[in-house]
């Protein structure tokens, strides 16, 4: 299956609408984004999505430009374009993540491969990165731990090196999906569940653990049900939003029986930890 690449660029640039524009995009069906310095880039497989673009620029009230272009990308340009531009990432000092066609060798006490298709998370975007740097710093032996977006995998793959007992990865894209498959095999784990779909596809059982590395929208819209879903005591890991929606994210995540434990911050992206009360 094909994807187009939408190219949006928002003159000036505005991190809110930015977030905006890619949260109706997501309601839409484009299901892979990456943001740059003056937009973003998303993917779809949807026929007439032309429309779905208008509709939803329409739906943004603001003084900012927002203009795009559009073109036909094919898995295997996909991955060559990936491979030209994927560099080694080390993180703490402690992980390292690297791609199939690096030979190099690392020292550090984890090491994950990872080979995106269409999905992100290689720890080179900050909230995967801070992610990354969250998970090193607590402790997952013997946790049930559930990955809402999971994208590569990458979140999960630490997780499982860590000792995780189980881990159920959830993501709406059919590349992601067959991503962390790919990558869970490649990296020799085999604690991972992996789902297609959103929140409601989250198993009726209670983890200790939450991930969920998306955007803000879907964060205040979610996070009432990932509470449900989360033993008391237990921790949610959140990232994919900016430092100035801290306020709302740690009031969603009060009102619904978490309390705030602590955030890192790189580029003004914002990881956080709250724990059910």
């Amino acid at each position: 299956m094909d994807y187009t690449e939408y190219t949006f660029t928002i003159k000036p640039y505005d991190k809110e609408v930015t977030e905006i524009l890619i949260a109706f995009l997501s309601e839409m069906g484009f299901d892979g984004f990456m943001e740059n310095g003056d937009g973003f880039v998303a993917y779809t497989t949807l026929p007439n999505a032309l429309s779905s673009v208008e509709k939803s620029i329409a739906r943004i009230k603001t003084s900012s430009d927002i203009s795009y272009t559009f073109r036909p990308v094919e898995r295997k340009n996909w991955n060559a374009l990936w491979e030209s531009n994927f560099s080694p990432v080390v993180i703490d000092n402690t992980l390292a993540i690297i791609a199939p066609f690096h030979h190099i060798a690392t020292n550090y006490p984890y090491t994950i491969i990872i080979e995106p298709k269409m999905s992100f998370g290689t720890g080179h975007h900050e909230t995967t990165y801070l992610m990354l740097q969250l998970i090193l710093q607590y402790d997952c032996a013997d946790l049930d731990v559930l990955d809402m977006g999971c994208g590569t995998g990458i979140l999960s793959i630490l997780t499982a090196k860590k000792g995780a007992r189980k881990i159920t990865a959830i993501d709406i894209d059919e590349w992601a999906i067959e991503n962390t498959i790919e990558n869970c095999q490649r990296n020799h784990v085999t604690n991972i569940e992996v789902l297609r779909g959103d929140a409601t596809l989250i198993p009726a059982r209670n983890f200790q653990l939450v991930y969920a590395n998306i955007n803000r929208n879907i964060l205040l819209q979610d996070i009432p049900t990932y509470v449900k879903h989360l033993d008391k005591a237990g921790k949610i890991f959140l990232s994919g939003f900016y430092e100035e929606d801290v306020a709302a994210i740690k009031h969603c995540g009060e009102i619904n029986g978490l309390r705030w434990i602590q955030s890192i911050t790189k580029n003004g992206w914002v990881a956080a930890v709250m724990e059910k009360i």
